[in-house]
């Protein structure tokens, strides 16, 4: 990784995505050092080798694991992102939180999310996304859980510039889905963990059938990453509290909102006729419902 091209922004987030790749201890390795916080470029081998309770030899590993030429270059990178003013967002909730507290570090952890995927965020693959969805014949969102919410959302932006599209969240629903779509069709999954068994079964399906796969989530190393045809990471700082999983859906809504931009702009007056259309049946029937 050569630090001195690198977006500091995309630092954290892009170890964070390699996470899954590292076991257990090594994972508390790379914990141990984002958890100092006199962590700086003065911060020597030994030190973290000490403070992780783990060899020197270990904590090399580690490092080059994560994509760095070795502990040093690993350390630079780290100490600068640490630096970068927005670092100091993410602040773990605490149960003595006041109100105003609460909502400061609230919302900070959602800008924090934006900013990083912002720096992370692949235009070619976004592009892409776009150019799929767009030519699409058939398009199929997967997601379960608060995943399925951001699917719904998104199919409701596209429907109203007359992009149709089917949201599917059980697992049985989208099985029936995939074994119907072909080469004309595309699959949108989403998953924070890219580990949701129903939705990486679904998309193995429809691509077995000939569709392309546009996948969402927060790890580009998980296996739903790797059988994907495009991927769109969004990233998100943890807490105990909160876990991952908010921050990162306010990202990836942010994301789609763009693709749905995007597809919207490749035939733009298609969709603002379409958009009349809508608004004007929905307005029409409020009126018809007005005392």
């Amino acid at each position: 990784m050569n630090t001195g091209s690198l977006d500091l922004k995309s630092v954290g987030p892009r170890i964070r995505m390699m996470m899954p790749l590292l076991t257990p201890l090594e994972a508390k390795v790379v914990d141990t050092v984002f958890g100092l916080r006199d962590f700086n470029e003065e911060t020597t081998l030994k030190e973290i080798a000490g403070e992780a309770g783990v060899s020197e030899a270990m904590v090399v590993k580690i490092t080059k694991k994560l994509g760095f030429a070795g502990f040093r270059e690993f350390r630079n990178a780290v100490a600068l992102y640490n630096q970068l003013p927005t670092s100091e967002m993410h602040q773990e909730l605490s149960p003595d939180d006041t109100s105003e507290e609460i909502i400061q570090k609230v919302f900070h952890t959602s800008i924090h999310a934006l900013q990083e995927t912002l720096a992370i965020l692949d235009v070619a693959a976004f592009d892409r996304a776009a150019d799929l969805i767009h030519r699409a014949r058939q398009r199929d969102f997967y997601g379960v859980g608060g995943s399925a919410q951001i699917a719904r959302d998104v199919a409701h932006k596209f429907l109203r510039i007359g992009i149709r599209s089917a949201v599917y969240d059980d697992a049985n629903m989208m099985l029936m889905s995939a074994s119907l779509l072909g080469g004309d069709d595309v699959v949108v999954a989403f998953s924070h963990s890219g580990n949701t068994t129903a939705v990486i079964e679904a998309v193995q399906l429809a691509r077995k059938n000939g569709a392309r796969s546009i996948v969402l989530t927060n790890y580009d190393t998980s296996p739903l990453a790797q059988i994907a045809d495009v991927v769109l990471c969004s990233t998100a700082q943890g807490s105990p509290l909160m876990g991952e999983n908010a921050a990162a859906r306010i990202a990836q809504l942010n994301i789609m909102d763009a693709v749905f931009v995007a597809v919207a702009q490749r035939n733009y007056r298609a969709a603002e006729q379409n958009l009349q259309r809508t608004m004007s049946a929905v307005n029409s029937k409020r009126k018809d419902r007005m005392p």
